[in-house]
């Protein structure tokens, strides 16, 4: 999975991004050094956990001495497993830049942990009884790619097409990439209304509303955080004869 598109020095070095990643890591190598029944508390701690939040928000005491509301934002540190940090870090990396190259490089933070916020406000609105600790990036990572579908509708993404037992790759327009991945995570939404679906202690799973909400968020804060201001040098379309040429 790489966005195919012009390398041209212009660009803004994805310093938040490189940031954001380096964070992300460090923060899960410190959740390694945890004991099983430490981590629990960690999560228990950091993680949104809808119950608790449900409760400072009827200004009921919750288990915590700090404010819940932290949690929207400290949750988009942490993360459940190997193949979690792994799958977000490389979404991160591969879109990322593009869109902090065109909010710069304070207001896509300011963009990146707005989304991460809205996204889990999104689960923990369809959940609000839950114990179930959530957290990860995800949510904060689907708002970059609503913003890139909208701004890089025609990059083309090069992904890894399974035909049997045998693995190909396939250029697939990122409006195609990016759509197909948002339907599929609306639609495990709400086949998993009745269902724990946050990634956390208790069996685990995936927190598709944060995702579909992310997504959404950012395709809407995005342009209005500056988005389409400026023409972005990956605005040019290559041609066939053109992407040869750079890629050899």
């Amino acid at each position: 999975m790489v966005p195919l598109q012009d390398r041209n020095p212009t660009t803004r070095t994805a310093y938040v991004t490189y940031a954001l990643v380096i964070v992300n890591i460090l923060v899960f190598l410190y959740q390694l050094t945890l004991s099983p029944q430490e981590l629990a508390a960690f999560f228990r701690e950091w993680a949104v956990v809808p119950i608790e939040l449900t409760a400072s928000f009827r200004g009921e005491l919750t288990s915590s001495s700090r404010p819940e509301w932290i949690t929207l934002f400290t949750s988009q540190f942490l993360h459940g497993g190997f193949l979690h940090i792994g799958g977000n870090m490389l979404f991160l990396w591969v879109f990322g830049n593009n869109v902090e190259d065109r909010l710069g490089h304070l207001r896509y933070l300011i963009f990146y942990l707005a989304c991460g916020a809205l996204a889990a406000l999104t689960q923990w609105f369809f959940d609000m009884g839950s114990p179930i600790p959530s957290l990860g990036a995800s949510g904060a990572i689907a708002g970059v790619l609503g913003a890139y579908i909208l701004r890089f509708p025609r990059a083309e993404i090069l992904t890894l097409v399974p035909l049997g037992i045998f693995i190909t790759t396939l250029y697939v327009p990122a409006w195609v990439f990016l759509g197909f991945w948002f339907i599929q995570q609306a639609f495990y939404g709400i086949a998993s209304l009745q269902t724990p679906t946050n990634i956390g202690m208790q069996g685990g799973g995936i927190a598709y509303w944060a995702h579909a909400g992310g997504f959404v968020f950012g395709a809407i804060l995005g342009p209005l955080m500056g988005l389409f201001s400026g023409k972005s040098p990956y605005d040019r379309q290559m041609t066939w004869q053109q992407r040869d040429r750079d890629l050899f």
